[in-house]
């Protein structure tokens, strides 16, 4: 229940966001790129670029975890099968 209230509360606060940023706005690169876009849209887009880099970063640590708990684990089975190969010591 407190998901929709929260999920409801962000998505009205984004309506309103959108529908006060509709002026048109210009965005320039050097002399070579000009573009132009409702202010929102910039936003929005921003805020896409943004999430996909976190996700992407986060992807990217995964990988790697995933790798090196994969070579921790070759080893513990590289020394388990060592130490259960070699003689056992009778005293």
């Amino acid at each position: 229940m407190v998901r929709w209230v929260v999920g409801a509360v962000v998505f009205l606060a984004l309506l309103l966001l959108s529908l006060q940023n509709v002026e048109p706005v210009t965005v320039r690169f050097y002399h070579w790129f000009s573009w132009q876009a409702p202010l929102i849209f910039l936003l929005l887009i921003a805020f896409a670029g943004g999430a996909a880099a976190g996700l992407l970063a986060g992807v990217l640590r995964s990988a790697r975890l995933k790798r090196q708990l994969g070579r921790l684990r070759r080893e513990r089975s590289k020394r388990a099968k060592a130490k259960s190969a070699s003689p056992v010591d009778a005293a």
